[in-house]
């Protein structure tokens, strides 16, 4: 079968003859890499990555979240230093289509302190607050129109600060669940860590909120399978706030079964999904077929739901921190500096859009 010109097949010695690794190439051009034929039903027959929006500073981080009705992008940004500041800061940009199909971006004028993750809510923004040394860090619910007014759902385990709360995501019964690690503490905007490194189950109708799974060392993105029978959950202790990199900690996909005890959920059959060959796992989504993806050091990788590494979209320039699912076959990727926009196999839409009956 022949290929887009886009696309290339990693072979078998390249996936386990390390002089042959893809990973000892630079990386000069975004492409599709192809580590399974399935990858290709994905891909479609016109796969397209185009670079659509480019900044000096890292604008494109965290959240993703896309907003059918304006189709546009809320992103936040990583943190750096504005001219004249004395502090590093976090922004928040909304990345729109124009009519003539080019992408245009502006900052939204928000007192979200710190973002990071985020969501639909509604017709809302839900973004995860890190927090400062002054301002507790949680869940914000921020309108899409000015004055983008905010409201803060909840900033505390029952009464104990939450450390930097990072990647959130919601559940059909209208639970949202959250990681929180202690990155803001490492580094330098928040202080001393009140809970360890744990992720949340919040129902915002009756302000229950709980503990339903420890033991990682940075929990960071997580995504529930199409069926919710399954919550994926990205642990990215390879790297610390603080920089320092460990290839002997966590860069792995953790994957627990959804369960129902006594009328409330609880997360059970921890087990290794897949671990990342570059850099971390950090944010995290399901197609409607059940395919996993994940934003890594060289871009996006996908697995399938039997964790088999499928296909990666290669990105240059430090790969992809997070991403999103816009309208049906096509992907927003966030590349620091860099926004880009794939179109692959109309056929794949995320399931967290479809799971909230969300029209694209």
């Amino acid at each position: 079968m022949s290929l887009p010109s886009n696309c290339k097949r990693v072979s078998q010695l390249q996936r386990t003859i390390s002089a042959r690794s893809p990973i000892h190439q630079d990386l000069e051009d975004a492409y599709f890499a192809i580590y399974h034929e399935s990858f290709l039903d994905i891909v479609g027959t016109e796969p397209s990555i185009t670079l659509a929006v480019e900044k000096d500073y890292p604008f494109a981080h965290e959240a993703g979240v896309f907003i059918p009705e304006q189709d546009a992008v809320y992103v936040t940004s990583n943190r750096y230093q504005p001219d004249g500041s004395a502090e590093k800061t976090i922004k928040i940009s909304k990345i729109s289509r124009q009519q003539d199909g080019r992408w245009q971006s502006e900052e939204v004028p928000t007192d979200v302190a710190m973002g990071n993750g985020g969501i639909n809510y509604q017709a809302d923004v839900l973004f995860c607050a890190q927090g400062t040394k002054v301002e507790p860090g949680g869940l914000v619910r921020m309108k899409t129109s000015p004055p983008y007014s905010t409201e803060t759902l909840i900033d505390s385990y029952h009464g104990r600060l939450f450390n930097s709360v990072n990647d959130v995501v919601s559940h059909t019964d209208g639970s949202i669940w959250f990681t929180d690690p202690i990155y803001g503490f490492e580094q330098g905007f928040r202080n001393k860590p009140q809970l360890p490194c744990q992720v949340y189950r919040f129902d915002p109708r009756t302000g229950d909120v709980r503990v339903v799974a420890d033991g990682f060392g940075r929990p960071n993105g997580l995504c529930f399978s199409p069926d919710e029978e399954t919550l994926y959950i990205t642990d990215t202790d390879w790297i610390h706030g603080d920089g320092t990199i460990d290839p002997m900690r966590a860069s792995t996909i953790y994957a627990f079964d959804v369960t129902e005890r006594h009328g409330s959920h609880f997360l059970a059959s921890r087990r290794v999904f897949a671990m990342a060959d570059c850099g971390i796992p950090d944010g995290i989504k399901c197609d409607l077929q059940g395919n996993v993806y994940s934003g890594c050091n060289d871009g996006v990788n996908v697995w399938d739901a039997g964790a088999r590494l499928i296909g990666k979209i290669m990105i240059p320039g430090g790969g992809v921190a997070n991403f999103c699912f816009m309208r049906k076959g096509e992907l927003a990727l966030l590349n620091e500096t860099r926004f880009w926009v794939v179109k692959i196999s109309e056929s794949r839409q995320g399931a967290l859009l479809a799971n909230m009956d969300i029209d694209v």
